[in-house]
């Protein structure tokens, strides 16, 4: 039996040397998720820079921001003004540069009604403007995709660093916590468990159907077919639950920043020695997707060492794999397209 995965297993390990500084830069900062993704970060123990990039508004974040008595030091640029000669965009360098990590949650928020998929043609341009940057500037920094729809977005960012000749496919992450925390939330409510004792493994994509959480794996809980099948339906879709509850006024931004910030501090941790595993969307041999989300293990260069086996489907879970694989892979050759035109 496969032993239980760990949204963030964290155990000090043994280490010799002073930790280096680091920084993460976050894209889209000013945004519904990029603020509070910000206000995590910038409390958190394990950044010791912050910089927070976006079209406009980063300025006001960032010294709002700096107020907070916490160690990172927080900086806020806007794009460079145009110029002729065309020279290089100076505010995201200064983000981006030396940067460890990168958080992706720029692009438009979801509306009642609308899909990920619908929201393609807008963030799929934004996405790879960034990742162009990325790849300028910061070339080894673990890149961590929240911006939607991420079947698609992560795929445009790998062919975009193919073919800037610094793609590193472990290093190129879909962020998919927040589905593993909505698991854990809901299947907690429903079994009286305490949810922070909780990790289900949630594999596949970062999108409705493509989305399964593994519910027979979960220590010590039994569901009716009926809850296995409420609980399911609600997490792959509990990001239509918080759109239509906004009202037109907004989508999952809390819970996306919190998942966000679990992701970009445990990817932090592994890089300080310590023993991290996560479930993330990442190009993977495990089934016939080339990106599939899965448990991975976290390595001290931040990238992921380790891709998991996600072990024995029940025959549930299985109708689901079988239903959600053509999605999932036309997701995928849609991103690949965008980029490849």
């Amino acid at each position: 039996m496969r032993a239980r995965t760990s949204l963030c297993r964290a155990r000090r390990a043994f280490a010799t040397t002073a930790a280096a500084p680091t920084k993460v830069a976050v894209l889209g900062a000013a945004g519904g998720i990029g603020q509070p993704l910000s206000l995590l970060c910038k409390l958190s123990p394990y950044i010791d820079e912050l910089a927070c990039y976006d079209v406009v508004g980063t300025p006001g974040v960032a010294a709002d921001l700096s107020h907070i008595p916490s160690n990172a030091k927080v900086t806020g640029s806007l794009p460079s003004a145009g110029s002729w000669p065309p020279s290089e965009n100076a505010g995201l360098q200064s983000a981006l540069a030396g940067a460890n990590v990168v958080v992706i949650p720029a692009g438009v928020p979801r509306k009642p009604g609308m899909t990920r998929d619908d929201l393609f043609n807008t963030n799929a341009s934004i996405v790879q403007t960034l990742v162009e940057g990325c790849g300028k500037y910061c070339p080894d920094a673990t890149l961590a995709i929240i911006s939607n729809p991420v079947n698609s977005t992560v795929p445009i960012a790998a062919e975009v660093l193919k073919k800037m000749g610094v793609y590193n496919p472990k290093k190129v992450l879909g962020v998919t916590t927040l589905d593993v925390i909505r698991a854990n939330t809901f299947v907690a409510a429903n079994q009286g468990m305490a949810p922070d004792s909780l990790d289900v493994t949630v594999i596949g994509g970062h999108a409705g159907i493509t989305i399964l959480p593994l519910l027979s794996q979960v220590p010590g809980a039994s569901f009716s077919d009926a809850d296995r099948a409420a609980l399911t339906k609600r997490i792959q879709f509990g990001g239509d639950e918080v759109v239509k509850a906004k009202a037109g006024a907004g989508s999952a931004t809390l819970s996306m920043a919190y998942a966000g910030y679990l992701f970009a501090e445990g990817v932090l941790k592994a890089m300080k020695g310590e023993d991290v595993t996560m479930c993330a969307f990442v190009e993977s041999t495990l089934t016939e997707a080339s990106f599939f989300s899965s448990p991975c293990k976290f390595g001290i260069d931040g990238a992921v060492s380790e891709i998991l086996p996600f072990g024995e489907l029940s025959a549930y879970e299985q109708g689901w794999f079988d239903k959600m694989m053509p999605d999932l892979k036309a997701q995928i050759a849609k991103g690949v397209a965008f980029v490849n035109k």
